[in-house]
């Protein structure tokens, strides 16, 4: 009976050994491209293309197109899809979108999200679908706080950032008496809360606060309470057509002149560009990119306005460094399953335009943010050299710390 069952052990381990061996050699001999999901990686663009598609809009899916060919637009042997469309700027409109994308085109990750409700509302339907959102254009710090998920990065540098790290550093430059005009939806509350936080650290004082609604064109009696004001600091927390004429009024009203400082909280090179350097020059803003910083930002500027006849915007950088990482993810991981390829993205150090950067666990993109001047029109020397960097605030100071925002990843 022993010999009977030593005889049958040696043959059940043998079966078992070339079992193992026979399985080890089926996984090795999978094919190319197998971890990914239907034999396509397909990222859509979903951006703004009304007033602000200077900002995203089509040159986001040329970001996005770009970072594709870095990779021969395939990946594991599958073919790389770049698709696109209009969000509108309603929330509602962004989600039905998103929801098709997911639900039934297979799209495996969104990316842009300009406006913060719409990068909320796509963020949290991606979460939802376990889809990865790459979230280059939405700036509020709530993404990577208590709406923070497995599957979400944030590219764009974030209300926070552009508060607390950029109001900090010119509270001691420039002045420490601040007055806000701000833009009246949540996007401009975000921003005076955390930047009035920052001031009174720094030791300043906010003087006072205005709001004006969405897409104003008349600025004429927020200016005049900002100029009555007497702050020494005026910041703008709008986006791109309100802060277009918000700072030619202040030119108009000569706040400037007056001896205050126009500070843009949220603004984009393509902003300057259409203000112009008379009206624009001696404004202050914060930014992670700017095409003519050094070889790694014009290299990609370079192939970018072969094709767009205009130089990036910092969103438009961050659609093409989220969609190259995601790519590169995808690579390294062998997978475009959302929550493997988002724990890849956080293992993988991020190659932003030649310049270290990495991600947290809470998904926030972690890099040095740049303080530039606009410069006068007699020291621009070439075509969109508007601005002269005055500072680099390292990014552990710019962003929020990590375990503070109320993220729960984090922990």
């Amino acid at each position: 009976m022993d010999l009977l069952q030593t005889d049958a052990s040696r043959r059940w381990a043998a079966a078992t050994i070339a079992a193992v061996m026979l399985s080890t050699q089926l996984v090795h001999a999978a094919p190319e491209g197998s971890g990914i999901s239907d034999g396509v990686v397909r990222i859509a663009v979903l951006g703004d293309y009304g007033s602000g598609r200077d900002l995203g809009g089509p040159g986001s899916v040329t970001a996005a197109k770009l970072a594709a060919e870095d990779f021969h637009n395939k990946v594991l042997g599958k073919p790389i899809e770049i698709i696109s469309a209009d969000h509108q700027n309603k929330p509602d409109v962004a989600v039905g979108i998103a929801r098709q994308w997911f639900d039934v085109d297979h799209v495996d990750a969104v990316t842009d999200l300009a406006v913060s409700s719409v990068g909320l509302a796509v963020a949290g339907l991606a979460t939802q679908s376990n889809r990865t959102a790459l979230v280059s254009g939405a700036a509020t710090s709530d993404l990577t706080g208590d709406k923070c998920s497995p599957v979400i990065t944030h590219w764009a540098d974030d209300t926070y950032a552009l508060s607390a790290g950029l109001v900090g550093e010119l509270s001691r430059r420039v002045g420490k008496e601040w007055f806000f005009v701000a833009v009246d939806y949540s996007f401009g509350t975000a921003m005076v809360k955390d930047a009035s936080r920052a001031v009174t650290d720094a030791g300043g004082k906010v003087i006072g606060a205005v709001r004006y609604p969405f897409n104003t064109t008349d600025f004429s009696s927020f200016l005049l309470a900002a100029q009555n004001s007497g702050a020494k600091v005026v910041a703008l927390a709008g986006t791109g057509a309100d802060t277009i004429n918000a700072v030619k009024q202040t030119h108009e009203f000569g706040l400037q002149q007056g001896g205050q400082t126009i500070v843009g909280m949220l603004t984009f090179i393509s902003d300057v560009h259409s203000i112009g350097l008379r009206d624009a020059q001696g404004m202050h803003i914060a930014s992670q990119y700017y095409w003519d910083d050094d070889d790694g930002t014009r290299a990609f500027a370079k192939r970018f306005i072969e094709i767009e006849k205009r130089e990036p915007t910092k969103l438009q950088a961050a659609t093409y460094a989220a969609v190259r990482h995601y790519l590169k993810a995808i690579e390294a991981g062998g997978s475009d399953e959302a929550k493997a390829v988002n724990a890849e993205m956080r293992k993988l150090p991020v190659d932003f335009f030649g310049r270290p950067a990495h991600i947290r666990k809470d998904g926030r993109v972690v890099y040095d943010l740049s303080l530039y001047r606009v410069k006068k029109p007699e020291e621009s020397k070439y075509p969109w050299n508007y601005y002269q960097k005055i500072a680099v605030i390292p990014g552990d100071q710019a962003f929020r710390p990590e375990g503070t925002g109320g993220c729960k990843l984090d922990k």
